[in-house]
């Protein structure tokens, strides 16, 4: 970053300078991403880009060894920022699983959708068309398509990583829906076991450009149970039925130490000379409100790169509250 008297991109003056663009934190470079989306086949053919670097205590290890060793989910709660979302990554670059299949969840989100969807009207349109020029119909399995816990079920030798996101965003409902999946490994898609005998096996498309998958009879079931992590704001309560097919961790606010080394690993140990002053207001701060480790690490990040912010309120925008109104 620049100094303090050239940090400035945006002026709010009106005048056009296109400002050469400083590197982005760490935590928040896209690149190796763009590289693998321009190239369907890149994310089987090479390993995923490292993730951050991930600080995780012995015993919290423990529990993620135990969902692991029984091949439950890993239903992981804790304040925001306590790295809930981002152990999915880390458990899945330790174990080399490759990319995290992704599940976030809203208010809107059904275990049919997160399995599969079928697009009936695009089919039929497509073999309309291609009645009317006289060519062979297309296959029904390219209008299936396995959304990403479909995707974590497709069997395999090694079993893959599948990250939900925010469960308790979802309907109250949902983690009862998610007790057969979790309990079978298996699921099934009624359009194609409808099919006749000579259509026994379909390939279908996954969550993964370029990937298909074959269904077999329209019953998919996975060879090795993948690794799930769920998150969990801790808003709403789940049904024992549910928690009792889980592995549960809960993951402390990290304290002043481990907030050290976080800064540390993420932005080398240069630093921490930079970061006394910062650190201690965050934590007077984080005892009268919420707030996230990566709130902590943004405002150091400025520091590091010589923005003052203590300038009209800055540091106050960069670790504002998470609760409460805004």
């Amino acid at each position: 970053m620049s100094t303090q008297q050239g940090w400035r991109l945006f002026h709010g003056d009106g005048r056009r300078r296109e400002p050469a663009m400083p590197p982005a934190p760490p935590w928040r470079r896209f690149e190796d991403r763009a590289e693998e989306d321009g190239d369907p086949g890149a994310r089987e053919a090479t390993a995923p880009p490292r993730p951050q670097p991930y600080l995780i205590s012995p015993r919290h290890a423990d529990v993620v060894n135990a969902a692991l060793h029984l091949r439950r989910p890993l239903l992981v709660t804790g304040p925001p920022g306590t790295g809930k979302s981002s152990l999915a990554k880390a458990v899945a670059h330790e174990l080399g699983l490759g990319e995290v299949l992704h599940w976030p969840i809203n208010s809107r989100s059904t275990v049919q959708d997160a399995l599969y969807r079928y697009d009936a009207i695009g089919r039929l349109r497509e073999t309309t068309l291609r009645r009317e020029n006289d060519e062979e119909e297309p296959s029904i399995g390219s209008f299936v398509r396995l959304g990403p816990l479909g995707t974590a079920l497709v069997p395999g030798d090694r079993p893959r990583a599948l990250l939900i996101d925010e469960l308790d965003k979802g309907d109250v409902d949902l983690p009862n829906d998610l007790l057969t999946v979790f309990e079978d490994g298996e699921f099934d898609i009624p359009e194609l076991a409808r099919l006749p005998e000579e259509q026994a096996e379909v390939a279908v498309l996954t969550e993964r450009p370029g990937e298909q998958a074959t269904v077999r009879r329209g019953r998919l079931r996975c060879r090795e149970f993948p690794v799930v992590v769920i998150t969990s704001n801790g808003e709403r309560d789940f049904p024992p039925a549910f928690l009792r097919r889980c592995v549960r961790l809960e993951l402390p606010a990290p304290d002043e130490e481990r907030l050290r080394q976080i800064v540390r690993a993420h932005l080398g140990s240069e630093s921490l000379t930079e970061v006394d002053d910062l650190l201690e207001t965050f934590l007077r701060r984080r005892a009268a409100r919420e707030l996230a480790t990566d709130q902590l690490l943004n405002a150091v990040f400025l520091r590091v790169g010589g923005v003052d912010l203590s300038a009209d309120g800055l540091l106050d925008a960069v670790l504002h509250q998470l609760d409460g109104a805004v």
